[in-house]
């Protein structure tokens, strides 16, 4: 079974992708291949980010892997958080925090409208290749929910009445953005193993 390292360590995206692999190949983290830095992330895209941690890791252990960057695009935000999503209310990256900004900026806000995006950079045998996913939706005014992660409680996907907190991660497995741009990678590399 062929072997890719994942260049994250959120626990949550983990499980997301090792179960959407249907066990079709192997996913490493980067505990068991003993990187234990922090993998910079300066780009200004989500492409750029995915690109950059991918590549860190082919570079330094020369491994199959793929690393994802997901924004969340607010329309009356102009975009924003995007690609600093994670760290939108400081360095801390705090979900909480952030999670607050972004109800405190909509506050009074009638437009609200919100994306998901997912970008996946794969790096295999050296070629380097791009996944996108999708997800529109909504934030709604209040938190609900307990499961998922980062913005989840607050977004409501289109045509859903649930926030992703709100579902079973086998029901967000099948409309998020990451599952979608999953989809795709893992359809590719079913492809190149059948």
């Amino acid at each position: 079974m062929r072997k890719f390292v994942f260049a994250t360590n959120n626990r949550h995206k983990l499980e997301e992708i090792i179960q959407l692999s249907d066990n079709k190949f192997e996913v490493q983290t980067l505990n068991e291949i003993g990187c234990f830095e922090d993998i910079p992330e300066t780009g200004e895209t989500l492409e750029e980010n995915a690109l950059m941690k991918a590549r860190y890791i082919y570079r330094k252990f020369g491994k199959d892997c793929f690393a994802d960057d997901t924004g969340l695009e607010i329309e009356a935000l102009n975009n924003a958080p995007g690609v600093y999503s994670a760290r939108y209310a400081g360095v801390e990256k705090n979900p909480e925090a952030n999670m607050n900004k972004v109800l405190n900026e909509l506050s009074g806000v009638k437009n609200r409208k919100a994306c998901f995006r997912t970008v996946i950079a794969l790096i295999i045998d050296g070629k380097e290749y791009l996944f996108e996913g999708k997800v529109d939706g909504e934030i709604i005014r209040e938190k609900r929910g307990m499961s998922g992660f980062g913005y989840d409680p607050i977004f409501k996907a289109a045509d859903c009445d649930l926030t992703f907190a709100e579902m079973e991660l086998e029901i967000k497995n099948q409309i998020s953005h990451r599952a979608r741009a999953a989809q795709k990678l893992i359809t590719f590399i079913k492809k190149l193993n059948p």
